[in-house]
């Protein structure tokens, strides 16, 4: 995608692999700056504190660290142990386990003085093939969106949630996607942008979207269910941090209350994910799904800038008030139209059927 029109990625390597560079996003949309992460422990602090979110982004940046890892050591026992630290810096999301298991099944048949070459190669490869993942998510959906205009013969109307453009991945970005490309295609439509308190990662789908100069509005998550009942959605269309065999869905907290409010209006919810969100080991989400708790802080106060473009940080409630703060809440297959996966749409119980090649070869 780009950025003040010039093609931008959220990571690359430089210096050969040597370190990495990303985008901070925790100082968007107010500045855009990038980082250099030249450390395993850089990547891990990166993820920890959301400098580098999105489930698809926070797997690849997992690939980089292991490759730092493999560069700073690459014998058997340190790897594994930087491994381990690595993907449960944050639990949700299963791509971040996906990609590190990839790169230690690649790594650890290689004597450890062949393991720098292949960590840079796998890395590289898994960064790339999220790109052209998140492009085919793209054509997927797309066509969703057109059969709608014609239909509607007017601007459709999207409503997403949370982050789950390119800024969440490494280019083209999962629940976005299919927006671009129906609008490089053509298709009038309109996004409404929950906020998605209480990161605010709703600022940065509208950051986003000004920059592809695709037409969007920015509401108050709780605005989703009322613009329903007045049938100013026409659909709805979301990420996810893991995908359950059945086709429950992890995504950021407040996503199962926008399902249940499109159930109630018969507006289609639809998912948009690559195939590494899929958990084939889990069925259950509300139950087997592991729910990330971040800081109460994050609720109780509140980042901006001030008038002069100044970074601050407003309290919101007093300092005694305890807070709770998941970070990800679970929607029911039974809620959910459709799953966008750069195979094709899928109803959630037809995901295994989908990928009944990958499943195999897993067992």
């Amino acid at each position: 995608m780009k950025i003040n029109g010039i093609p931008t990625r959220t990571i690359r390597a430089i210096d050969n692999g040597a370190a990495v560079e990303i985008i901070d996003q925790t100082l968007l949309p107010y500045r855009f700056e990038k980082r250099v992460l030249s450390d395993w422990r850089d990547c891990v602090e990166a993820i920890s504190v959301m400098r580098v979110r999105g489930a698809p982004l926070i797997g690849v940046t997992g690939a980089w660290a292991v490759a730092l890892a493999v560069r700073e050591n690459p014998e058997n026992e340190p790897l594994l142990k930087a491994a381990e630290t690595i993907q449960n810096v944050r639990p949700t999301a299963v791509n971040l386990q996906w990609a590190v298991q990839k790169m230690l099944a690649t790594l650890l048949p290689r004597e450890p003085s062949l393991r720098l070459e292949a960590a840079l190669k796998c890395a590289a490869e898994i960064t790339q093939a999220d790109v052209e993942t998140c492009r085919a998510i793209g054509e997927a959906g797309a066509g969703l969106i057109s059969e709608l205009y014609s239909k509607l013969r007017r601007p459709v109307n999207v409503l997403t949630h949370c982050n789950a453009g390119w800024l969440a991945t490494v280019d083209y970005g999962t629940a976005l996607a299919p927006i671009y490309a129906a609008f490089e295609r053509g298709t009038p439509l309109h996004v409404w942008v929950g906020e998605t308190r209480p990161r605010n990662q709703g600022l940065l789908t509208a950051w986003e979207l000004e920059q592809q100069g695709v037409p969007h509005t920015i509401i108050v998550d709780n605005a989703g269910g009322q613009l329903m009942q007045h049938g100013d959605v026409d659909v709805v269309i979301v990420g996810a941090d893991r995908i359950t065999r059945r086709g429950d869905v992890a995504n950021k907290i407040g996503t199962y209350l926008k399902a249940l409010a499109a159930a109630d209006n018969d507006v289609p919810f639809y998912v948009a994910a690559p195939f590494s969100t899929i958990d084939w080991n889990l069925n259950d989400g509300k139950r087997e799904i592991p729910i990330e708790n971040r800081s109460s802080d994050e609720v109780l106060s509140i980042r901006g800038v001030d008038r002069s473009g100044a970074d601050i940080t407003v309290q919101l409630a007093s300092a005694r008030e305890a807070a709770a703060n998941p970070a990800f809440d679970v929607t029911h297959n039974r809620f959910i139209k459709g799953i966008i996966t750069e195979r094709g749409v899928f109803a959630p119980t037809e995901l295994c059927l989908a990928y009944q090649d990958v499943i195999e070869s897993m067992q």
